[in-house]
């Protein structure tokens, strides 16, 4: 036993020996002050127990072989019990850190996502986006012009986490720095893709929507990349019909080409754009279907944008007792006059 070791055993021994006396509260204030002692000394519970069986030992003489053999059990107790508690704490650590991190790609996430959500005067625009862990993997994109369109995009990454914060800012990174294609999306997801597939992780994939919403004529040019179809809403009718969102998800094929689709908006009309976990929303049941989601939706078209994209949220994470099995994005955007 070294001169730091003889140290701690003269504290315990002289704590241990008031106790067995007096069994005063003044004895336990400072068995309590000598724990922090052996903390802050990286005393592991094993060498306590030894420390114990020691001190006991010097103190109480002829200690019943029984008594002896209990302490020798509970060391070996203790050996596995230290072991456990380091692994524990190293556990606790290491988690302390990925939410450290996980801290950190949720704000950077905040800060890539628009501020403000445009507001053109012919347009009615609603947006929820809710994630189901600490970093989404859905990406929505709102910007209007100086020459009168608005771009909209919701993209989804195929991966959770940190990589897909990095790729998020790879995505809107695209986007501003491509504002020349803007309005023609086919070529634009095309750019976006070839910058993916030469930076992203070969497990990793997005699947995007991306439009041009001409506020001038209320004509939308949009195109897919193996993205949740969207709905198109048509007053005239009361109906929804699906839009079409055929091509390659971003990242898989370098020459991938994404045709591109153009729509006539009427008065009244809407669009909606939406993340898969929208549309695999789970219940008791299974899936729901997309009939439903339209069926929800019909429910509130008397209501601004926004209300109507918030009541179909509320009415969904009830059907999924409150917890979302999937990052949730739904846009609207609905022409006014």
């Amino acid at each position: 036993m070294d001169k730091f070791d003889i140290g701690l055993h003269e504290t315990y021994k002289s704590i241990l020996a008031e106790y067995l006396v007096t069994n005063s509260e003044h004895s336990l204030y400072k068995a309590g002050k000598f724990s922090r002692e052996l903390i802050k000394n990286n005393m592991s519970p094993e060498d306590m127990i030894n420390l114990h069986v020691s001190v006991v030992q010097t103190l109480i003489k002829n200690l019943p072989k029984e008594v002896s053999d209990t302490n020798d059990l509970l060391l070996e107790v203790m050996v596995g019990y230290g072991l456990a508690y380091l692994e524990h704490q190293s556990l606790r650590d290491r988690q302390k850190q990925i939410n450290s991190e996980f801290a950190v790609a949720a704000k950077m996430q905040k800060q890539l996502l628009p501020i403000e959500i445009p507001d053109p005067i012919t347009l009615d625009v609603g947006i929820k986006a809710v994630a189901a862990g600490p970093v989404s993997g859905d990406y929505y994109h709102l910007q209007e012009d100086e020459n009168g369109y608005l771009s909209i995009a919701v993209a989804d990454i195929i991966g959770k986490g940190i990589p897909a914060a990095l790729c998020m800012s790879m995505i809107k990174y695209g986007l501003d720095s491509l504002p020349e294609q803007r309005l023609r999306p086919g070529a634009l997801l095309e750019n976006l893709n070839r910058v993916i597939e030469q930076n992203i992780s070969t497990n990793m994939f997005i699947t995007m929507i991306y439009g041009s919403y001409d506020l001038q004529n209320h004509i939308f040019h949009y195109a897919g990349a193996g993205h949740e179809p969207g709905f198109y809403y048509q007053s005239g009718t009361n109906n929804f019909q699906d839009l079409t969102t055929k091509g390659l998800v971003l990242g898989l094929k370098r020459t991938a080409r994404f045709q591109e689709y153009e729509l006539k908006i009427e008065a009244g009309d809407f669009l909606v754009l939406l993340s898969d976990g929208v549309t695999e929303c789970r219940t008791e049941d299974g899936f729901i279907t997309r009939a439903e989601v339209t069926t929800i939706i019909k429910k509130y078209l008397h209501l601004p944008a926004q209300k109507i994209v918030d009541n179909v949220y509320d009415e969904l994470e009830k059907l999924q007792d409150f917890q979302l099995q999937d990052d949730f994005t739904l846009m609207i955007i609905r022409r006014e006059v």
